[in-house]
């Protein structure tokens, strides 16, 4: 069986027009990009686990946490955090499994990381959390704040796994990249691709979903935590736990438990949308205004999944905007 059949597909998905434009003109974003991680790297004990975390800011100011999703770690949002950093405290988690977080004998289901999640807001004692999530990240996020509605004051999202994204009914209903999640999930394609040969990062994250080229070393940061195969597990289960064709059915009920409290919340949102975006489309971010409650939505350029790589400087400025038009007093 050719396990890459599919690939050329997904990586043609990814891809977006206009690198010819690169040729006649300097890439007027080349400045905001820093392969280095400014903030200083610290640890909070989580249930026996050290979770990684990075923080700046004023430490008496409004608390702006930062979560990631799947393959990537508290380095993607290096360059969104300076941007609203004058308003408060940033934070950004890695994931348990992730970044410079231990690699606990876990699961790695949803549940688990939502567990590790509670318990890191619980041990740095956040509150009146603005929350800035991202893919499982996302998910985690909203989660948490249907859970604990009085600990959240705002949302911040992009490419969020949540209705009309998810649940899937199916993998046709997810279009050609439904056939990459179909062999993802199969229990002998899967970890040939995402574990042995580490596709999730050098194929999709590293290659196919950007509209840049990213640095040596940053492409280095990115593969630091997966370098052997043994510790690729966190990669392979997240596509797993994905509410695909009712499975798994957890999930399932999860997602729609939260795509019913976004369609109810008076929590003030935020959705930071590109085009064509990997999983919220210009169209469904139309969707997710007409439905969703108190909500803003901007378009912050071109870009697929990883935009916080594409376009930082958009999106941290306008998290700034709308914390500020929002919430200053």
């Amino acid at each position: 069986m050719n396990f890459l059949a599919p690939l050329a597909l997904v990586l043609a998905l990814f891809a977006l027009p206009g690198a010819a434009l690169a040729q006649s003109a300097p890439d007027p974003r080349a400045g905001v990009f820093s392969t280095e991680q400014a903030y200083p790297s610290k640890f909070a004990e989580v249930d026996g686990v050290q979770m990684h975390y990075v923080e700046g800011g004023n430490s008496k100011g409004q608390v702006f946490l930062f979560l990631h999703g799947n393959p990537t770690s508290s380095y993607l949002w290096r360059n969104v955090m300076p941007h609203v950093e004058p308003f408060g405290r940033v934070i950004a988690v890695d994931l348990i499994g992730f970044g410079k977080s231990d690699k606990p004998d876990s699961d790695y289901t949803f549940q688990d990381h939502s567990k590790y999640v509670d318990g890191f807001i619980k041990t740095l004692d956040l509150k009146d959390i603005v929350l800035v999530i991202h893919d499982w990240g996302s998910m985690l996020g909203f989660d948490y704040a249907r859970r604990h509605t009085g600990n959240v004051k705002g949302i911040a999202f992009m490419e969020a796994l949540v209705p009309p994204a998810f649940p899937a009914p199916s993998y046709e209903a997810m279009g050609p990249i439904g056939d990459i999640f179909r062999q993802w999930r199969d229990p002998e394609t899967g970890p040939a691709l995402l574990i042995d040969q580490n596709m999730f990062i050098e194929e999709i994250l590293l290659k196919g979903a950007l509209t840049r080229e990213l640095t040596e070393a940053e492409k280095d940061a990115y593969r630091a935590p997966f370098l052997d195969p043994e510790s690729r597990k966190p990669i392979y289960v997240w596509p797993n736990e994905l509410p695909i064709e009712g499975k798994p059915a957890r999930n399932v009920e999860a997602v729609l438990k939260v795509g019913e409290w976004l369609q109810t919340s008076q929590t003030p949102k935020l959705l930071l949308y590109a085009r064509p975006g990997a999983i919220v489309s210009p169209e469904s971010a139309a969707w997710i205004r007409a439905n969703y409650k108190n909500i803003e939505t901007v378009f912050v350029g071109y870009g697929s999944h990883y935009i916080q790589e594409d376009n930082p400087e958009v999106i941290g400025r306008n998290i700034a905007d709308w914390y500020d038009r929002t919430f200053a007093e």
